[in-house]
């Protein structure tokens, strides 16, 4: 059982501004802002949702298959995503093209205002998923990449009889209300953030109860105030690890997703699969980048166990 991960790969140029935007941005004069960031440190990593998630998934042990486009420079980044597992023989390369390329600027707060360069992920929607390398029971994981290309994939999933989570990230409000609302009927699992929940509740025009009681399960990442996991008509609270220095949230939520799908593919309970997605997280937001961390599942095992106590069914998963 494997996930095929179809969402960017992407360079991310990351920035810190040494102040808070909230005081730079003038509410009253929105519609006229014209602001510039004086930032002293840019950092280019390896980035993008769909290799982040799969550069976690594999560090943990999981089947992690690439299904996307990138650019010519991407040959070294290759490597580096080979020697931690991933498996990108399904990835398409745009040889006139260069990766996409994510630019962010973090300021005091943690908060972040970016911008995206599509280059060769706008060449995406020309991968087919019956081109894919599946089985009937692996699971399709569509997060941001150009949004035709995720409409295309929502139809495929349901064409193929595969199990599609449906994760929308930013592409909310480039998507059509159609192809969101097909994704969230159609899921099998669906993954946001809290301010992504609300974007997907105005879009859709469904109640958060209603959008809940579609999927298997609904990951809602909260933030600094940990996730909540719903599944069965329950609500499980899975809180953040504490103790730990920040130093970088870019990613943090695609290694979320990578733990908590490593424990649910395992067949663990959501407590712990949402417990499995904090402490990915919690590895990478100490680091610069999405991809600078480096772990094995048995080092995973013993850093969990500092924060939670899984009774031992992380052995399950050896």
């Amino acid at each position: 059982m494997k996930v095929i991960l179809t969402g960017s790969i992407a360079f991310d140029y990351l920035m810190k501004f040494q102040g808070l935007f909230k005081d730079t941005i003038l509410p009253e004069h929105i519609e006229k802002i014209s602001l510039s960031f004086l930032v002293h440190e840019m950092l280019r990593h390896d980035g993008g949702v769909g290799a982040n998630i799969a550069y976690n998934l594999a560090m943990l042990g999981g089947d992690a298959y690439l299904f996307s486009t990138a650019g010519q420079d991407f040959g070294e980044y290759r490597q580096r995503l080979d020697s931690v597992g991933v498996d990108t023989s399904g990835v398409k390369i745009i040889p006139e093209k260069f990766t996409a390329s994510f630019f962010a600027t973090t300021d005091l707060s943690n908060a972040q205002i970016a911008s995206f360069y599509t280059g060769a992920m706008a060449n995406s929607a020309e991968l087919s998923l019956h081109e894919a390398d599946f089985e009937k029971d692996d699971f399709v994981m569509i997060s941001p990449t150009d949004p035709g290309t995720m409409k295309r994939y929502i139809h495929e999933c349901q064409e193929l009889g595969l199990r599609m989570l449906f994760d929308p990230g930013q592409q909310i409000i480039s998507m059509d209300k159609e192809d969101i609302i097909a994704g969230v009927k159609s899921a099998h699992g669906i993954f946001v953030n809290e301010y992504e929940f609300e974007l997907l509740q105005n879009k859709t025009g469904f109640s958060a109860e209603e959008i809940i009681s579609k999927p298997v399960f609904c990951v809602v990442t909260l933030g600094g105030d940990g996730a909540k996991v719903y599944a069965n008509g329950e609500e499980y609270f899975i809180p953040i690890v504490k103790g730990i220095e920040v130093v970088d949230p870019t990613g943090v939520g695609d290694a979320f997703r990578a733990g908590f799908l490593r424990g649910y593919m395992g067949g663990l309970g959501y407590q712990i699969c949402g417990e499995m997605g904090a402490m990915s997280a919690a590895i990478s937001i100490q680091h610069p980048g999405p991809q600078c961390h480096r772990f094995d599942w048995k080092s995973f095992k013993t850093i969990f166990r500092e924060h939670f106590d899984d009774h031992g069914e992380l052995n399950e998963l050896d």
